[in-house]
Order: C-alpha cells, then structure tokens, then sequence
C-alpha cells in the first residue's frame, strides 16, 4: 500500500507571477481577502480576477480562470495554515483535540475488524473450508460495487478512463502489493508457528518507518519514535504470554519456508501501506478504493483461479460456510473503507501500531467464542501498546500527522478531503470569509 511525487515547478511558477504582477497594488491577496472581510462582514466577497483574452479560445479563458482560482484557494489555504499553526500550544495539546480521540478509536476500530476476520477465517478452517485467497475475492469485488459504481457517476466514463490510462500502473501496484501482503502473510502460518510469524510482522512496522523517510520526508520526533518502541514493547509482552502458556504452535511444517513468507508478506504490507497514505493524501478516497476494488478483484481472482482450486474442490460448502463468507466480506470491505481516513488523519506508522492490539481483542472474543483463558500479562501489554499511541502524539503541533511534507508548504499539491489538513485550513479561511465553500472532495 516506485512513489514519483508530482513535481511542483508548475505550481512555484504560477506563484511567482502572481506575486509580479500584484507587485504594484502594494497589497498580498491574503491583504485583499482580510480587507474585503472587514468592508462586508455579512457576506464573502471574494478577490477580483481579470482575465483579459486577446485572440485566445474560451476553453483558454476557462484554464486561465481555473488556474486564478486555485492559486486563491492555495493562497487562503496557506493563511489557514499558519493561523492554526500560531495558536500555542503544549506538549498535551493534539491529545486535547477531537481528531487524537477519532484517529485513536478507529486504530481500535480496525484492529478490531482484523481480530474478527480472523474469527471468522478460524470457523471456516474448522469446517474444513480453507480457501485464504478465494474468500477475499469477495471483499475487492463488494469494494468494485461500491467505489467503482460511485467514481464512474461522478467523474463519468471518459474522465475515469483517462486517469486508468495515467495512472492505472500505480494503482495496479498498489492492489498487487495488498493482494500479495494478504496472501503470503496468511500462507505463512502454514509453514512457520504463530510466535515466528508475529515476531517477523513487526518488519511491517520498520518497514514503513523507513520508506516514509526516505521518500515522503518524513521527520520522526523523539517521542514518536518511543511511542512505536512501547507499542511493540507491548506486543512483545503479548507473544511472551503466548510462548509461557505454549500456544506459540509448535514446531511448524517447514520454519525457513514460512518465515521468508511472513517476512514477504510484511515487506508487501509495509510498501502497500506508505503507497496508500500518499495516494489517498492527493486523490479522493473513493477513487482509490475504486481502483484498489478493480486491480483487487483481478488479481485475486487469477491467483485464487491458480492455487485454490484444489482447496475450493475439497471445502465444505454449507449455509454457515456461506454465513461466514458473507460476515468476513462485509467486515473486511468496512476495515479498507476507514484505513484512509488513519492514513489522512494520522499516518501509515500509527495505523500498523495500533493494529497490535488486535491479538488482544482476539484472546477477548476467543474467551467467549473459543473458550480462550486470558493471562495476566494480557491486560498489561494492552495498556502498554494504549500508552505507546499516546505518547506517539505528545509535543507534536495542533494538526498532529495531517499535514503531509510530500504535499507542499500549503499543502497545494493535496486533496481537500476528510481529515486532511487542507480541509482543515480551508475550513478556518472559509470562517473568515476568505474561501468560498466548494473545494472539498471526500
């Protein structure tokens, strides 16, 4: 979930003649902005624009006067920025605001959701049905239904068939590394115990912590860097217990072949989860799902065609089979739904920390479901990992990880969607009359 960033001469171009040619009014169009806010307060004036056409075509006027409209709005959205980015702040305060407390339950969320497909995967394996990559064909295709049915009515066939044309190898990319991060994540357990394979996904983690830097210009903060090593300090009092009470799976089938899976699985997770982060910090969330629905449903299809045709042969197919597949395709098309939002809000890091959890929220079910006995390091490896993602959020500024490095000093080069800290900035502009209220895209 290689990363080419679009470049952004373009846009410091178009910046540096508009500052040229505004030189001799002796005001910035922020200037401008504020001014006519005070002259009518009760209704948004926004800033004059000109387009003088000598010779040109409309479709030129109508580039010309697109163009104006996005340097204002990138010009409101900068001075939305550094007011929110000026308000005083101390090392607790993104813990005081409302988007900690929804990036905190929706990490829970998805943990959740994964802790419950992977009950379901246990029923079906217990009624002799294990089909890993046919089951999830599903989920692309309920992903393809939704996204793809609503992406297709509002951009219309031509548009989405000139961005699959542009950009469909990115988004074939991403899906391959999703599909690809299930598939040999799942296969390892059938080769390596539980213990090695939970130990090698922490390679995830690290993954995604260095490509982010290396190639989003990511800057960790100290205390980030302690919040990801509680976390997994917590996690590792979690395998601990496992290991003290003998339910770490034994000696597995073959241990070399199903830890190089795990570690292939989890380079695959890792790259898909930084992928994502950026595509969805520069496109509307439902055209990446859509996408994502689409390549997933094709390359799943073709690999579960190859490999689970024997197992599909040999499964069990009855009403709760069918009750099960319904259940693991509904909670795990809901689990792709919300990733982007952890991912706007937040980051890729902080989504892979707060899915360690999941294994507890697993011992919570398997206590009613299974008839799991809970040990006492449980709860305190739970707290741990809670405390990990607190501290993760200390001394960082009030827009905590939704203002993006890749996407430029005002964030131009982004979407204005749901947890980005565009819409935020656009959002104080607009309360103060200087942005009109049509840029937000989901």
């Amino acid at each position: 979930m290689r990363f080419s960033d679009i470049a952004t001469a373009s846009i410091h171009t178009l910046r540096d003649t508009f500052r040229r040619d505004n030189q001799h009014q002796g005001y910035s169009r922020i200037q401008q902005f504020e001014m006519a806010d005070y002259n009518k307060q009760d209704q948004f004036q926004g800033p004059a624009t000109t387009v003088e056409v000598t010779g040109g075509s409309s479709s030129e006027s109508r580039h010309g006067s697109t163009v104006n409209t996005d340097q204002a709005t990138n010009e409101a959205v900068g001075h939305g920025l550094q007011q929110l980015e000026a308000k005083k702040v101390y090392w607790y305060s993104y813990l005081t605001t409302v988007d900690f407390w929804i990036v905190l339950l929706l990490g829970q969320l998805l943990a959740l959701c994964i802790t419950a497909t992977n009950t379901f995967s246990t029923f079906l394996v217990n009624l002799g049905t294990s089909i890993p990559a046919f089951q999830t064909v599903f989920t692309y295709i309920l992903l393809s239904l939704i996204y793809l049915s609503y992406t297709l009515y509002a951009y219309g066939p031509k548009k989405y068939g000139k961005i699959l044309l542009r950009d469909g190898w990115k988004y074939f990319i991403l899906s391959f590394l999703d599909v690809e991060g299930n598939y040999f994540t799942v296969l390892a357990y059938r080769y390596t115990n539980i213990l090695s394979a939970q130990l090698i996904n922490f390679w995830a983690i690290v993954c995604v912590v260095i490509i982010s830097f290396f190639f989003l210009r990511v800057r960790y903060k100290i205390f980030q860097i302690i919040g990801i090593l509680v976390c997994c300090g917590g996690m590792g009092i979690l395998l601990a217990s496992d290991h003290i009470q003998g339910i770490n799976g034994g000696d597995g089938e073959n241990m070399l072949k199903g830890d190089l899976f795990a570690l292939l699985g989890a380079t695959c997770y890792g790259l898909a989860n930084v992928f994502e982060e950026w595509y969805v910090s520069k496109r509307p969330m439902y055209e990446v799902l859509s996408f994502m629905g689409l390549f997933g449903m094709i390359i799943n299809g073709v690999q579960a065609a190859i490999f689970d045709r024997e197992s599909f042969q040999q499964a069990t197919w009855n009403n709760d089979v069918a009750g099960y597949l319904v259940g693991y395709t509904l909670v795990l098309a809901f689990f792709y739904s919300v990733v982007p939002f952890i991912f706007r809000i937040a980051s890729a890091a902080f989504y892979n920390i707060s899915l360690l959890t999941a294994n507890f929220w697993g011992t919570i079910i398997g206590i009613h479901v299974f008839g799991y006995a809970i040990h006492f390091l449980y709860p305190i490896a739970f707290v741990c990992i809670i405390l990990g993602l607190i501290v993760y959020f200390l001394a960082g500024s009030i827009l905590g990880e939704s203002k993006k490095p890749w996407l430029g000093d005002n964030q131009e080069e982004g979407v204005a969607g749901f947890g980005t800290a565009k819409l935020k900035a656009l959002n104080m502009a607009r309360r103060q009359g200087m942005a009109p209220e049509n840029n937000d895209t989901v």
